[in-house]
């Protein structure tokens, strides 16, 4: 295509090249264009490993490339005396991947990447030539045709041919992975001397172009470091979607490549024993044995590849085999390898409440140990692809560590790595580089890999006392109940003060069985020792710690958006998207919508189910929330949850014979029996039987003290204090409220004591919490955003001033159909911001006002629940009617609430002052 001159530039003074079209194509107007096509695309670039191009002129009517004039060879020639050294061959990689890097960044794919385009100006340093077949991506239809036209006659395929991508073999569009591919043969050539798809005729080189798969270049060259086969592999895979997707990703690797060799850390190629040496002589001692095993393994494992994992894949880790004797690595290094490839956005485990599941329709006891056949069944059931086995073994004073990756259907070895720690102290850290070793090998770019490879020792902690204690209380956790998990929590805290997942696994414990004081506190540090984890950890912690401490539910949202983009495989954060955050702030489709991408993901994820049925009831959608449950039951799965959900949704549809069959479920079970009573006690104090209603209540707080659950009680006792304010008796609002305080002085708790001081009257002593709720909570989205302006709403009525309650309730508005903080306890929860302000409409005189506040709280009753609050509504709507002059809306109201009623204590403030209003309507 081209015939170059050496020449000199005479006006600055520099030697060039002259590129000019052969003289029998200088008139052939296709050959024309795809010289000026070259041009065009190489003078686009500047980058040191392509040859510059200067200037276009013309000379004697034909047009000529004014170039960079390169001293040196080409790599075509260059492979005529043999392989390229290891570190020259390394250089040519990164500066060829580099230059393609930015040839693609300007949309410009070069489609005939071969060693007569690498022009050699040194050891190691190339410069791209020939950009006559290039093709800019993103050019008009009409441009991509015509030039298509011009290059080639009909039928013929650009490029040449042991070099092209299948894609391009096909005939298909492509893009800059094609490039990769090419590069990948030339780098395959330099290292061996072979082209890896060449045969006898064009027809063959490209069916083994689309079909074949070469000898590993390090089976032909023993001087070649094992991972330069990984490299080779992923740039030749057929499917492009699992090559790598971009040149600098196979920079990045070659790069990490390049250290490991100057470092001295990198693994050679399993060498051919010596002409008439069958094997190592027995004389051979086992220490010299183990290491000659660690250092060829990974070539071995090269040489005899099996296929690699793909991003949709899941794994299941086995427990570690260990021979050592010591009972410190039970179960720990499990963790540990858990924690480390958590870290990969690439790599997805199954979860620990899945393989538990499993286990139990296995028949398995939910603390099996995981050996290598029960790991394979489980992977078998979940429609995995991998059991992660791991050991453990003692070499004289060494421990000596190994994994090993296979197919749970056909057995095949995926991967297997190995390492030494010359003492016990250094098994953390070898655990971190066979896990980042196997993170690579089977498929994760290096790329991803150094973005999201924080060592174990960071990650965690250094002490491997304590990750037994943490690694322990998760197993216990799993299968014996949160609270159980607690103390090992504390014991792993107590060991290393510094151990940040501790705290934060330990707050969600705590906060899960209503330890709200505990699980605040916990998240508190944990978020201070956010830097000792792994980034996968820092998002669970920040959510964490604006879910516990600054309750600032916009911040929680953000945190998993953040991490869904890190991690959009991760369950957990889909989990907690479709929770509180979206269900605090309304978000009700949204949860949903989470919770199904989370149980996608895992069909075992059980907060999944729960988030989505609670999110179909508070929608008022209570068939479909019953079908989701049925479907977590139809996979075996239940959780006290799931039975309290039941007995709200029941409760709904006034089915009082199901919401007895769920309460006597309940009775004796740990986690529901105490909430299962206080839900009782608001059912009943909602109907008016407040002397049942107390009963109840009192057996809920007892109940709670009795399994050390301080908060929980208190919550239930707060709840008590505001339906006694609502409905008159304000002299038992006062009582429980103090009683309440001295059990706990979490911000749910001062939020109910502060409500029911305000509708006993105690004006002062609601100021005072309140005051200390917008101190303690500045971000706080259920306090800044319902519960103050709940509170100074009331409080503005009750002082004659319904107007500036209306103005304090304007914030509220947002956030109004959101159930703030304590979830689906239903003591005093939503709405209380929409009663106030239908309180302020009455005080106001507005009837019309007052009765479409009431109705909308009466119109969502998923979200109202059994509420008491719901009586107070029904009245207030009574009397909202009658001011708008509404009597027969008004009558049938007093009769709604006097159904509800029926069977109401008849010495109950509100319900004497009820009747004397219907009969005054009357």
């Amino acid at each position: 295509m081209g015939v170059v001159y050496e020449a000199e530039d005479i006006r600055l003074g520099r030697r060039v090249a002259l590129k000019f079209l052969p003289e029998n194509l200088s008139r052939d107007p296709k050959a024309l264009q795809r010289f000026e096509r070259e041009a065009r695309a190489a003078s686009s670039l500047n980058h040191p490993s392509i040859c510059t191009i200067y200037e276009v002129e013309e000379h004697d009517h034909q047009p000529v490339i004014v170039m960079e004039l390169l001293q040196g060879e080409s790599l075509k020639e260059r492979l005529v005396r043999g392989p390229v050294p290891t570190d020259e061959l390394v250089e040519l990689g990164l500066h060829t991947s580099d230059a393609l890097a930015a040839a693609h960044a300007k949309g410009i794919v070069h489609r005939d990447i071969k060693p007569a385009n690498i022009f050699m100006v040194g050891p190691g340093r190339p410069k791209i030539l020939d950009f006559g077949l290039a093709k800019v991506i993103g050019a008009g239809i009409e441009d991509q045709e015509l030039e298509e036209e011009s290059l080639t006659a009909a039928g013929v395929i650009p490029g040449t041919t042991p070099y092209m991508s299948p894609e391009q073999a096909r005939g298909e569009e492509i893009d800059g992975r094609s490039d990769l591919f090419s590069l990948g043969v030339v780098l395959y050539e330099a290292a061996t001397g072979q082209k890896p798809f060449a045969k006898k005729n064009r027809v063959l080189t490209i069916d083994a172009i689309l079909n074949a798969k070469p000898a590993p270049a390090t089976a032909l060259n023993h001087a070649l470091p094992a991972d330069f086969d990984a490299i080779i592999s992923k740039a030749l895979e057929k499917d492009r979607g699992r090559r790598y997707q971009n040149a600098s990703e196979m920079r990045s690797d070659l790069q990490q490549l390049k250290r490991a060799t100057e470092s001295g850390q990198v693994q050679m190629a399993a060498k051919a024993a010596p002409p008439g040496q069958t094997g190592l002589s027995w004389k051979l001692g086992l220490a010299a044995l183990a290491a000659v095993l660690a250092a060829s393994s990974a070539g071995y494992f090269y040489v005899h590849r099996a296929p690699r994992l793909t991003a949709k894949d899941t794994i299941v880790l086995a427990d570690f085999v260990n021979t050592t004797g010591d009972p410190v690595f039970d179960g720990t290094l499990r963790q540990g390898i858990a924690v480390q490839l958590e870290q990969s956005p690439f790599l997805s485990l199954v979860s620990e409440e899945r393989i538990r599941q499993e286990l139990r329709l296995m028949g398995q006891k939910p603390d099996a140990r995981l050996t290598v056949e029960i790991a394979k069944e489980v992977c078998e059931r979940t429609g995995s692809t991998a059991v992660l086995e791991g050991s453990i073994s003692n070499l004289g004073s060494q421990y000596v560590l190994g994994l090993q990756a296979k197919n749970c259907r056909t057995g095949d070895v995926v991967d297997q790595e190995q390492s030494q720690a010359s003492r016990k102290e250094e098994v953390l850290n070898s655990l971190t580089r066979i896990a980042s070793r196997f993170r690579t090998r089977v498929g994760e770019s290096l790329a991803t890999v150094q973005q999201h490879d924080t060592p174990l020792e960071d990650a965690t902690t250094p002490s491997l006392e304590a990750l037994k204690a943490y690694s322990t209380a998760r197993r216990v956790a799993f299968t014996e109940g949160y609270a159980n998990a607690i103390p090992l929590l504390q014991r792993a805290i107590e060991i290393d003060p510094k151990f940040a997942m501790a705290y934060a696994f330990l707050s969600r414990m705590a906060g899960d069985v209503g330890e709200f004081s505990l699980s605040r506190e916990s998240a508190r540090k944990a978020y201070e020792l956010r830097d000792h984890t792994s980034e996968r950890e820092r998002f669970f912690i920040t959510l964490s710690y604006h879910r516990q401490v600054t309750g600032n539910l916009e911040k929680a949202s953000q945190t998993v958006d953040s991490w869904l983009q890190a991690y959009p495989r991760d369950q957990l954060a889909h989990g907690f998207l479709s929770g509180f955050s979206s269900q605090g702030l309304g978000r009700y489709e949204k949860a949903i919508e989470e919770g199904r991408k989370a149980i996608a993901l895992d069909p075992d994820f059980v907060p999944g189910y729960t988030n989505i049925a609670i999110g179909y009831m508070y929608l008022n959608r209570f068939a479909e929330a019953e079908n989701i449950l049925r479907q977590a039951s139809e996979r075996k799965l239940e959780i006290p949850d799931f039975a309290s959900v039941r007995f709200c949704i029941d409760f709904l549809k006034a089915d009082g014979a199901a919401m007895e069959r769920e309460a006597a479920l309940g009775r004796g079970k740990s986690g529901v029996q105490d909430w299962m009573s206080h839900a009782q006690s608001l059912v009943l104090a909602r109907s008016g039987q407040l002397k049942k209603a107390r009963v109840e209540l009192t057996s809920a707080v007892d109940l709670a003290l009795h399994a050390g659950e301080q908060d929980r009680a208190a919550t239930f006792e707060a709840g008590g204090s505001v339906w006694e304010g609502l409905f008159g008796n304000a002299d038992a609002a006062r009582r429980s409220a103090t009683q309440a305080l001295k059990l706990s002085k979490s911000r749910d708790v001062e939020y109910g004591a502060a409500m029911a001081l305000l509708l006993a009257g105690d004006f002062s002593r609601a100021q005072v919490i309140a005051n200390e709720l917008e101190q303690r909570f500045p971000e706080d989205t259920s306090v800044q955003f319902s519960y103050l302006p709940a509170l100074r709403a009331l409080a503005a009525v009750k002082r004659g001033n319904p107007a500036a309650a209306i103005e304090a309730l304007q914030i509220a508005v947002p956030n109004e159909l959101g159930v703030p903080g304590i979830d689906f306890y239903f003591a005093y929860g939503g709405f209380y911001p929409a009663y106030a302000r239908g309180e302020a409409y009455l005080a106001s005189h507005q009837g019309a006002e007052a009765a479409a506040e009431f109705q909308k709280i009466i119109g969502h009753r998923g979200i109202l629940g059994f509420d008491p609050l719901g009586a107070v509504v029904q009245l207030r709507l009574a009397k909202a009617y009658v001011l708008a002059g509404d009597s027969a809306k008004a009558e049938s109201a007093y009769r709604d609430f006097f159904e509800l009623w029926k069977n109401a204590d008849a010495d109950i403030p509100m319900l004497k002052a009820a009747q004397r209003e219907y009969e005054h309507l009357k």
